[in-house]
């Protein structure tokens, strides 16, 4: 990312107007040394990795490449406006345990059909998919408590965090991820 002044970011490609109103060429970027640039006042900034946004509300970046965030409430927060009315925000493990469910029943749903032809029909549903389905319906539970039992925001986002052996391969899913797998 190239700043102006430390004020005004300067996009590659796109002209430019400095302080005296003298518009600039959009091949700027890459016709002029580091020196011309940073005689008109354009320096080159990197710009921070970016804080993770399901964890984070995120601002930025700012002109010297830093972005601001601050940490989502893992916990619902209620509070009462000025009128009496209680309004809740859920936090993140509301909003992942929806998603886990959410997932669960996507999971759950190509074989619902056994389930309801069972109900209708006392048709048997095949083994390997009750065993799914038990499956999914336990590892949908598993994760919902790992969710709830997260007792601050490391521990909630340890749950994103997929493990590794001593060389730093990965030896499986997250565990908010590890979902069984049909006819496994």
């Amino acid at each position: 990312m190239y700043v102006l002044n430390g004020t005004k970011e300067l996009k590659p490609g796109k002209t430019w107007i400095d302080d005296n109103g003298v518009q600039h060429p959009g091949n700027w970027a890459s016709v002029w040394s580091d020196d011309v640039k940073a005689s008109y006042g354009i320096k080159k900034v990197t710009i921070q990795a970016k804080p993770d946004s399901r964890f984070y509300k995120i601002n930025g970046p700012a002109f010297d490449g830093s972005w601001t965030s601050t940490a989502k409430n893992i916990d619902d927060v209620t509070v009462t406006n000025l009128d009496g009315e209680k309004i809740t925000t859920l936090g993140l493990k509301s909003q992942w345990i929806t998603k886990t469910k959410e997932t669960a029943n996507s999971l759950l749903a190509p074989t619902d059909w056994q389930v309801i032809a069972k109900a209708e029909r006392d048709r048997a549903i095949d083994s390997n998919v009750a065993t799914y389905r038990a499956a999914v319906i336990t590892k949908c539970a598993a994760i919902e408590t790992s969710i709830t039992n997260a007792a601050d925001l490391d521990a909630f986002k340890a749950l994103f965090d997929v493990p590794v052996d001593s060389d730093g391969n990965p030896t499986g899913n997250a565990p908010m991820y590890d979902w069984p797998v049909m006819g496994e």
